[in-house]
């Protein structure tokens, strides 16, 4: 069984830690072509969307990636817009609670997933702007290659 409260400390922390002075056009394209040469190393088949305030800045799907990856990035990011949270770790933290997240009466499962891949664009000061969210994988991969990705361009 896996320890919920140490992976939900680990999530927050990586919310606080990866967040940006700054976030432009640039940016976005930067970071989007970083999240493809990870996933091309690793020969795995992903979408990717970032988008800022509702403008979508960058989008791309991979040879071989499925088509239902854009509606689980649509659900995921509407989850990160509902909660203010990463994706993966909503979902955490209703299981860690036992809450089954697809029963919520309030939150329609076509319009929201809370698995891993869709994490907040935070500025310094302001606040979320936007997400940066992949699509492809399990959602615990989907999420590390996000933070991977996040890392290296915030470098």
């Amino acid at each position: 069984m896996e320890n919920y409260a140490e992976l939900l400390d680990t999530l927050t922390q990586q919310e606080q830690e990866l967040q940006f002075t700054a976030f432009s056009s640039d940016t976005a394209l930067t970071l989007g072509l970083k999240l493809i040469e990870l996933a091309k190393a690793g020969d795995k088949r992903i979408t990717i969307n970032i988008t800022v305030n509702g403008k979508v800045l960058f989008h791309h799907a991979m040879q071989g990636a499925s088509a239902d990856q854009a509606d689980w990035i649509r659900r995921k990011n509407n989850v990160v817009a509902r909660f203010g949270r990463c994706s993966f770790y909503v979902g955490i933290d209703h299981k860690h609670r036992g809450v089954v997240f697809e029963d919520i009466k309030y939150l329609d499962p076509r319009d929201h997933a809370a698995n891993g891949g869709a994490f907040p664009i935070t500025l310094k000061g302001t606040g979320i702007i936007g997400t940066v969210t992949v699509s492809g994988l399990r959602q615990a991969e989907d999420h590390a290659l996000v933070v991977e990705a996040l890392r290296a361009v915030l470098a």
